[in-house]
């Protein structure tokens, strides 16, 4: 049972990194047998098809969300200080792992199959309801104005991470994705900070 479970999640890795190599577009069974250096009949005792096994690197890509959100409820942080750590311990594990960046840039291609579309959906919901429901809390505890537009300010959260993430991957990981992120999250969260908050 470890070894099959261990064969799964090799080809789960060596998925992610056929795509961030080659991109959706160069994602084929053929090109993950050969990085795993076995046939490619070999793919299809594991996964039914190539979308199965997309849908297995989604599942995988997602599970450190729970993780996250998790941790966020044993820790006692302030809602600004929340949303810091939620966004650092995704550009944290990013830095780690450059390859499965590929994946959140890959979800407008995977929007085109339905059953992959719905798994994207639910991705990048959680997300946004969690950076949401905080940026509601902030507000709540008066660190950010009442006025302040909630998925507004989430979007732009959001945003700003994907686009340091693109950057980063199109100048070869020349910095440090953490502090680029953070230093520019911590510009957006104070210009929105309510003056008395420190």
């Amino acid at each position: 049972m470890s070894k099959l479970l261990h064969t799964k999640e090799s080809l789960i890795l060596s998925t992610i990194e056929v795509i961030s190599e080659q991109g959706l577009q160069g994602l084929t069974t053929r090109e993950v047998a050969k990085k795993e250096g076995i046939s490619e009949s070999t793919i299809f005792k594991h996964y039914k098809s190539k979308n199965e096994l997309i849908l297995a690197v989604l599942d995988y890509f997602s599970h450190y969300d729970q993780a996250i959100i998790e941790s966020l409820g044993l820790k006692e942080f302030k809602p600004i200080e929340a949303i810091t750590y939620f966004v650092e311990a995704y550009v944290t594990y990013y830095e780690n792992y450059p390859e499965i960046t590929a994946i959140i840039l890959s979800y407008e291609g995977l929007m085109h199959e339905v059953e992959l579309c719905d798994v994207v959906k639910r991705i990048v919901t959680q997300r946004v309801n969690t950076i949401q429901s905080l940026i509601e809390d902030a507000k709540r505890q008066n660190e950010i104005p009442k006025d302040v537009d909630t998925e507004s300010l989430a979007d732009l959260i959001i945003g700003l991470e994907r686009v340091v993430v693109l950057r980063w991957r199109l100048y070869n990981y020349d910095s440090s994705l953490k502090e680029h992120t953070l230093t520019a999250l911590k510009m957006l969260l104070d210009a929105f900070k309510n003056k008395g908050t420190k």
